[in-house]
Formats: C-alpha cells, sequence, structure tokens
C-alpha cells in the first residue's frame, strides 16, 4: 500500500515536469506571424481580459478583437520593412509576448522585437552575405581613471587580411550605452549589406559607451546591480568628449586602422549626436566626417566646460578645415526640431555648407536606422 501511495505521489510531481517539458520542444509557430505581402498577424490568449491593446514602437496603440477561443488578435497591413518593438497592455498590465523569445530594451523599456523583410531587401535584416565580426573590448581611459567597454565592429575579411581600414565611431544617446547600435540599431546588419553590395566601403565601427559614470551596460560592468537611466550625472558637460582621444588612441593601437582625418568619422544620435558635433568642432584635424542624427543642440554643462566655449568659433574654424561631409538628420515631429533649425541658421549665417536631410515621425529609432544607412553610404568614397 505504501509502495502503491510513493508511486502515486511521484507520478502526480512528475506529471506537471513531463507536460512542460513536451510544451518546451514542442515546434512554436511564429509570433508574430508574418505573411508574404507583409502583413503582421498578432495573437495573444486573454480569454478573462475586457481590453487588449498592441502598443508597437510605443507610438501605435491599437484595439484587439476578441476571438471566440479566448484569443485576441490583430493584423497590420502597410508597416515598412524595419525593425519592431512591441508588447500587450492587458486591462492596463504591460505584458510582453511569451510566444516571441526575442526581447530587447529601450532604456528601461523591455518589449519583444521583429523584423519585417518581406521582400528580402531590408537593409537591417540578415542576408545571405559576408558577414563582420562584433567584439565586446575592454580599454584603458587614463582621463576617466578605469576600464571601459565599448563594441567593436570589423567588415568581413578584417581577420584573413593585412588591409588597413577607416573608422566611424558611431556614438548613441540618453539612456542607451555601447550595445545598443548593434541592438536595436542594427547597425552589424545594415554594416554588412551595405558593404557586400558594394554601397558602402569596408570599415571598423567602434561604438562606445557614452555614459562616464558607468564602466559598461547594465549587468555587463563590476557592479551588477547599476540600472539603466535616462539621464546620468556626468552626461553632457564635456567629460566624455575630453576623454574622447582615449578611445581613438586605444582603437589606433589595437585595430589596423587608416590614421588620417580622411579615414576617420564621428556620428550620433540625440546625445550622441550632441558629442559628435562638439568632439568634431574641437578637433576639427581628426575628423573628415560628421553624422549628427536628431542631435541635442543646447548645452547642458552650464559654463562647466571650455569644450562648449566659442562654438560659432570653432565652426567657423572646423569648415575651414573642409570636412568632405557634415550631415544632419532630423523627423518633422522630432521635440528636437526647433533647436536643430535654430543650428542649421547658425551654420548659414557663416556659409558654411552642409547636408540636411529632414524625414519624418519622431526621436525614435525607426529614423535613425535610415540615417545610418544614408550616412554610411557616403563614408571614405
Amino acid at each position: 500500500m505504501k509502495r502503491i501511495l510513493l508511486l502515486s505521489i511521484i507520478v502526480a510531481i512528475m506529471t506537471p515536469i513531463v507536460s512542460a517539458q513536451r510544451g518546451m520542444f514542442a515546434p512554436a509557430a511564429p509570433s508574430p506571424s508574418i505573411a508574404r505581402d507583409g502583413s503582421v498577424k498578432f495573437t495573444v490568449k486573454a480569454p478573462g481580459a475586457d481590453t487588449v491593446r498592441l502598443i508597437i514602437d510605443s507610438r501605435l496603440d491599437t484595439l484587439m478583437q476578441r476571438q471566440g477561443n479566448g484569443e485576441w488578435s490583430m493584423t497590420l497591413r502597410g508597416l515598412k520593412p524595419d525593425l519592431y518593438m512591441y508588447y500587450y497592455r492587458i486591462d492596463g498590465v504591460k505584458v510582453l509576448d511569451d510566444e516571441n523569445a526575442q526581447v530587447a530594451n529601450d532604456v528601461k523599456n523591455v518589449m519583444n522585437k521583429f523584423i519585417l523583410d518581406p521582400s528580402g531587401d531590408c537593409p537591417m535584416a540578415v542576408h545571405d552575405v559576408p558577414h563582420g565580426d562584433v567584439s565586446a573590448v575592454w580599454y584603458d581611459s587614463p582621463s576617466l581613471g578605469m576600464k571601459r567597454r565599448m563594441m567593436v565592429y570589423t567588415p568581413a575579411g578584417y581577420g584573413e587580411s593585412r588591409q588597413r581600414y577607416p573608422v566611424l565611431y558611431l556614438l548613441h544617446g540618453s539612456g542607451g550605452d555601447e550595445t545598443v547600435w548593434t541592438e536595436l540599431g542594427r547597425a552589424a546588419q545594415i554594416l554588412d549589406n551595405l558593404i557586400a553590395s558594394g554601397n558602402a566601403q569596408p570599415m571598423i565601427v567602434v561604438m562606445p559607451n557614452g555614459n562616464v559614470d558607468e564602466p559598461a551596460v547594465a549587468g555587463s560592468g563590476p557592479d551588477n546591480n547599476v540600472q539603466p537611466t535616462f539621464a546620468h550625472k556626468n552626461w553632457m558637460e564635456g567629460t566624455f568628449e575630453q576623454s574622447f582621444n582615449d578611445i581613438m588612441t586605444w582603437v589606433d593601437t589595437h585595430y589596423r586602422t587608416r590614421d588620417a582625418k580622411r579615414y576617420r568619422a564621428i556620428a550620433g544620435l540625440s546625445m550622441g549626436g550632441y558629442h559628435s558635433l562638439y568632439i568634431s568642432a574641437n578637433q576639427p584635424d581628426d575628423f573628415g566626417y560628421v553624422g549628427l542624427f536628431s542631435p541635442a543642440i543646447s548645452r547642458m554643462d552650464k559654463g562647466k566646460s571650455k569644450i562648449y566655449d566659442d562654438i560659432e568659433k570653432k565652426l567657423v574654424n572646423q569648415f575651414k578645415q573642409r570636412p568632405k561631409v557634415y550631415w544632419m538628420g532630423i523627423g518633422k515631429d522630432d521635440f528636437l526640431y526647433k533647436d536643430n533649425a535654430e543650428f542649421r541658421k547658425t551654420l548659414d549665417k557663416h556659409r558654411l555648407s552642409y547636408t540636411y536631410h529632414e524625414s519624418t515621425r519622431g526621436h525614435e529609432w525607426t529614423n535613425w536606422r535610415e540615417y545610418l544607412v544614408i550616412f554610411a553610404q557616403l563614408l571614405f568614397k
């Protein structure tokens, strides 16, 4: 009797475990479901819910439709090929899609993601082309008194060749880190595809962490408990700009670079555009190409750093050094649009030649990926 009772207990314990394992290894349908025509169907189980909403990229908010089997669904058409972030809001509570293992965070906002590439030509998608490598490397920063981490993309064939390569320094925005240009910006895929098609030159892309009060992204530095935040203690007050030569020196001594102005570019989004603007203005002999993607413009240091002094004079001097490309892009709905318009007036006042690209939408990744596609094709020609 005791043996029968023990066997019954073991069976009761093992049954849900076996069932869970079967569920783990059972093939799952892709979520969301993407049709050949580019339409995207979202489905979520919420039999007891009163309302279910689909949020895409924190800007498209739409009510899903209840189905008879306890599921809610929504089919979207007309989305352009790109990377999309989404989540559900069930009766007001944020819920991730547990059928989609692809998850990423934008600052503290955690969402699912998917790539829409119905025709096979989306520049952000992985295609059957030679692929470069992305390495997480630690470098010494004497100016900051610490070792810091950055991501470095090397193009396909770098390891087998003796060739020297031009360098693009690609900077992130507020709340970002050294991984965000590869995770959300799709920089590696964009460069792989552009280089393979002959539309961009093979180049090294250096993506540092612009938050000088931390050595690396949350969870990858000595302090594992650090949390992502939008505003850092020392974020736009000159310290990063003053320490930037530490990065350039380390890169030039550890990679086969072409150490000359015409083979060096700097670009960034938002805060990274702010950094790119002031670094290049203070070091006009170092950068032949400058890209400002929805850049922050107004100085934030409140008079603490000489980096920002006499910026108009520095810009005039920078353009006397004849940068090959000075490129600006911003969306019509961007909250920084007015500041960018004022900055262009300053450039126009001094008759400084630049390229301006205005897109739709606001301060968002879909624009910044597009800007990288455009800017990368202008470099090192």
